[in-house]
C-alpha cells in the first residue's frame, strides 16, 4: 500500500513529538509510564536547585524535582518534586535541601519517618529543612579567622610604623652602641668564666677537703641532734615551760594583791610598821650591847641594885632623840 505524502508527513510529525516528549523526560529524570505522587515543600531560600534536580531517600533516587515558585510576598519558595509512588512514608517526613558536592551541587533528600501517622500522598506538603554544606561550614568558620588576621596584619602594620617612629637614626645608632656593649659584656663574662674555671681546676682538691669537712659536719650536727633528742630534752623543756606558767601565775596574784606577799607588795601601812618595828629592834639591840646593866641584874649576896645611871653619848639615847 503506498502512502500519500501527507500521511508520512504526520507520521513524521507524530514521531517528532514523541521524541521530544521522550527527551523531555529524560532530561527530568522522570519517566512518562512510571506511577508518580506529587509532594511540595516550602522553602525560605532552595540554595540553587532547579526543575530536574534529583530526589533521594538514603542516597537512592525516588524522583526529581518539576517546579519551584514563590508563594508569597516575603518570596518563600514552593517547591515541587514528584516520588514514586511505591515508595511509602509519613506525612510528617522532611525533605532537605542538601550540597551534593564541593562545587557546589545541590540535590533533595526525604527523611522518612514512620509513627504510624496517615502515608503521604500526592498533594500533600512535606516538613522543609536546609542542610548548610562543606562550602558554607568551611566559610562560616574560616570567617572569624579571616576577620582576626586582617586585625593581627592591621596591628602589625601599626606596631611597624610605630617601631619606624621611634627608631629615627639617633636611635639606631645607640642602638647599635648598645649591642656593641652588651657583646662586650659578654665577652668579659665568658672571659671571667674561664678564669674561675681555671681557678677551680687548680683548686679542686682544696674545694674537695672543704666538701667533705662540711659533710662531716652536717653529720656531727645530726649526732648532736640525736642525742639531744634521746637525752629528754623535749621532756626537760615541757617541764620548764610547766615551772614558767606556775612562776607566771604566782606572779600574777602578787600583782592582784592575794597572799601574803601580794598584800605586803602593796600594804604600804604594812611596809612602814615593819620598817618602824626593825627600827626599834635596831634601837633596842644597839642599847642592850652598849647597856647590858639595865636589862641584866645578878646580885649573890643580896647586895641593893644601883640605880641606873644613863652614860654620857649614849649612841641609844641619841636614836631614840
Amino acid at each position: 500500500m503506498k502512502l500519500s505524502r501527507e500521511i508520512k508527513t504526520g507520521i513524521i510529525v507524530l514521531t517528532g513529538i514523541l521524541a521530544f516528549i521522550f527527551g523531555l523526560s529524560y532530561l527530568k529524570s522522570s519517566s512518562i509510564f512510571e506511577n508518580t505522587k506529587t509532594l511540595y515543600a516550602v522553602y525560605d531560600h532552595v540554595g540553587g536547585i532547579q526543575s530536574g534536580t534529583q530526589v533521594t531517600i538514603n542516597g537512592v533516587v525516588v524522583g526529581n524535582v518539576t517546579g519551584i515558585e514563590f508563594k508569597n510576598a516575603r518570596f518563600q519558595s514552593v517547591v515541587t518534586f514528584s516520588v514514586d509512588e511505591g515508595h511509602e512514608f509519613s506525612k510528617n517526613s522532611s525533605a532537605e535541601i542538601y550540597d551534593t558536592g564541593i562545587i557546589g551541587g545541590k540535590g533533595v533528600q526525604i527523611h522518612p519517618v514512620f509513627d504510624g501517622a496517615p502515608m503521604a500522598k500526592s498533594g500533600d506538603t512535606l516538613q522543609s529543612n536546609t542542610k548548610p554544606g562543606i562550602t558554607a561550614l568551611v566559610q562560616e568558620k574560616l570567617t572569624p579567622l579571616q576577620m582576626k588576621v586582617e586585625g593581627a596584619v592591621s596591628h602589625a602594620d601599626t606596631l611597624l610604623m610605630n617601631v619606624n617612629k621611634v627608631l629615627d637614626d639617633q636611635t639606631r645608632i645607640e642602638l647599635r652602641q648598645s649591642i656593641a656593649g652588651l657583646n662586650e659584656l659578654i665577652s668579659s663574662f665568658k672571659t671571667s668564666a674561664d678564669k674561675l674555671n681555671v681557678l677551680l681546676e687548680n683548686n679542686k682538691e682544696q674545694l674537695d677537703n672543704s666538701l667533705k669537712n662540711v659533710d662531716k659536719i652536717t653529720s656531727n650536727f645530726s649526732k648532736l641532734s640525736d642525742s639531744l633528742a634521746n637525752a629528754g630534752l623535749a621532756s626537760t623543756v615541757s617541764n620548764f615551760k610547766t615551772t614558767v606558767e606556775k612562776l607566771n601565775s604566782v606572779l600574777m596574784k602578787i600583782e592582784k594583791g592575794e597572799g601574803s606577799l601580794g598584800k605586803l607588795a602593796h600594804d604600804e601601812q604594812l611596809y612602814d610598821n615593819l620598817a618602824a618595828a626593825s627600827r626599834e629592834l635596831d634601837l633596842l639591840l644597839q642599847d642592850f650591847r652598849l647597856n647590858p646593866k639595865r636589862y641584866v641584874n645578878v646580885s649573890v649576896f643580896g647586895k641593893k641594885q644601883k640605880e641606873y645611871e644613863l652614860p654620857e653619848n649614849d649612841p641609844a639615847a641619841e636614836k631614840q632623840n
